[in-house]
């Protein structure tokens, strides 16, 4: 399955292993977002715990929605 994965990773075009990187890194970086934002006891903007739980999880939902439509493009 891995050597699969690498074989196509290979015979995408420069475009399209650069969107694949850039589609990765936009994932992590909401993930890692919703997560700070939810652990961060000291975060900047002041809100109550109930909605930096709140907006945290929103991030985290959306990073894996993303995930999942960037995948499903690209086995189209």
């Amino acid at each position: 399955m891995l050597k699969n994965t690498i074989n196509n990773f290979k015979k995408k075009s420069p475009q399209q292993r650069f969107l694949l990187i850039i589609g990765i890194l936009f994932f992590l970086g909401y993930l890692v977002l919703g997560t700070i934002i939810i652990f961060w006891k000291n975060f900047p903007i002041v809100m109550t715990t109930n909605y930096r739980i709140a907006l945290g999880g929103v991030l985290i939902v959306y990073s894996f929605f993303r995930f999942s439509r960037f995948f499903n493009a690209n086995n189209n």
